[in-house]
């Protein structure tokens, strides 16, 4: 079963569970349990291409654990996209909402394409094709994806419509980030990215360095990236770097992001946004900042790097930006790093919110769900930070130990079936 799954991310969160088993004192079966998902669905989705040709896509949907709830997680569409990092996505989503106090496990899906590459009505096939083929395994309640790298309302609007159109009526509460107008919740789409920083704002004050003044790089600039960017500089910090795909900029003084924004949006290259310096990508991770916000993809710092890195706190938007040896050699050198499990949580917070609202029929207004969002995270920040206190260990390891005794608590009070 390892061979199944394995990989380097993939080992980095058997890895982070065994550390955080030992320092809570988990149940050595639960962990077991913990440490392989329940259930994997591999598919072959075949497309109708534009020139009428028919191309094959393997799509995974990894359900890890429902002890809490039903499964949740987002589906991303990316060429990189394998079995192993879907796995270990799920598992992190499991930690996630058990660590955020939310009644649902965790899953992940994903699809080995870059849309990019695609026309409008190639994705579009390609996504309810995809959901024909999850059909019999998602559902309000059983599984609720959400969008994730390379997807976005859109596409949970089409596969909530390719759903609903199998069960013969309208069942929002199939996916969660949909548009506003077919059951969405107003302040999904920021949620990930003001919720890194409401998280910053809160270590900042442990760490009494004030956020507004703060220097600030972070490495993505894409939906978690820019409203990040935006709540941080409306907060008062300094944005001086971001980056995207194509490489980084630096401006000492700052950048105005509504500014980079509006020029982005423009379909404009971010490296010839005016006024800046361009950085590689690396460069930008090993700025003397205060915070670093690494907002890409997984295992961007590792021990190759961990020596250079100058910030003094990294708040984790995306998910296993730094793996665990890393970790270690930053809590050494004390560096906070603040983990995915808690920093980027609010994307699933806020979907919770919407799942519930689509359930309940009765829609909330933003300034409501924008303050639900910040009293959970601000809640699983105490949790977090008390159990990393207590212990002495690092953020990550505190963080997933709280997430780790509630699953141990609910798991040994369900049992196991049959014996």
């Amino acid at each position: 079963m390892e061979a199944l799954y394995s990989g380097p991310f993939y080992e980095n969160v058997i890895r982070n569970i065994e550390t955080a088993g030992k320092v809570a004192n988990i149940d050595p079966n639960i962990l077991e349990r913990l440490k392989t998902p329940r259930r994997s669905i591999c598919v072959s989705i075949p497309v109708r291409m534009d020139d009428y040709s028919v191309k094959v896509f393997q799509g995974y949907r990894v359900q890890h654990n429902q002890t809490l709830g039903p499964f949740k997680g987002g589906i991303r569409f990316h060429p990189d996209v394998n079995l192993s990092e879907v796995a270990a996505l799920s598992a992190l989503m499991t930690f996630k909402n058990s660590l955020l106090q939310l009644p649902l496990g965790g899953a992940k899906g994903g699809v080995t394409v870059d849309p990019t590459k695609l026309s409008r009505t190639e994705l579009q096939n390609l996504t309810r094709r995809m959901t024909s083929e999850f059909a019999p395994f998602i559902g309000p309640t059983k599984d609720i994806p959400a969008p994730d790298v390379g997807t976005n309302p859109r596409i949970m609007a089409w596969l909530m419509d390719t759903y609903s159109q199998q069960q013969g009526y309208a069942i929002p509460g199939v996916v969660t980030g949909k548009p506003v107008e077919i059951g969405g919740s107003v302040g999904r789409e920021s949620a990930t990215g003001k919720g890194v920083v409401y998280v910053a704002f809160e270590i900042a004050k442990r760490k009494n360095i004030p956020l507004s003044g703060a220097t600030m790089a972070i490495q993505g600039f894409g939906n978690v990236g820019s409203y990040a960017a935006l709540t941080a500089s409306n907060m008062g910090a300094k944005i001086v770097a971001v980056s995207d795909v194509g490489g980084a900029i630096y401006n000492p003084e700052g950048f105005k992001i509504v500014d980079l924004i509006d020029y982005i949006k423009k379909q404009n290259p971010i490296q010839n946004f005016p006024g800046s310096q361009k950085i590689s990508n690396n460069d930008l991770l090993e700025l003397p900042v205060d915070f670093l916000l690494p907002c890409a993809l997984e295992n961007q710092i590792t021990e190759k790097n961990a020596d250079r890195i100058r910030a003094k706190i990294i708040v984790e938007g995306a998910n296993g930006p730094t793996t665990p040896a890393a970790t270690q050699i930053l809590h050494k050198r004390g560096v906070t790093v603040v983990p995915d499990v808690l920093a980027n949580g609010g994307g699933v917070i806020v979907s919770y919110f919407e799942w519930v609202q689509d359930i309940a029929s009765y829609f909330w207004d933003e300034d409501e769900v924008d303050r639900k969002l910040r009293t959970a995270l601000v809640k699983a920040f105490e949790l977090a930070w008390a159990m990393t206190s207590e212990k002495n260990v690092d953020m990550r390891t505190g963080a997933m130990a709280v997430a780790l005794k509630r699953l141990e608590t609910a798991m040994l009070l369900r049992g196991l079936y049959p014996r």
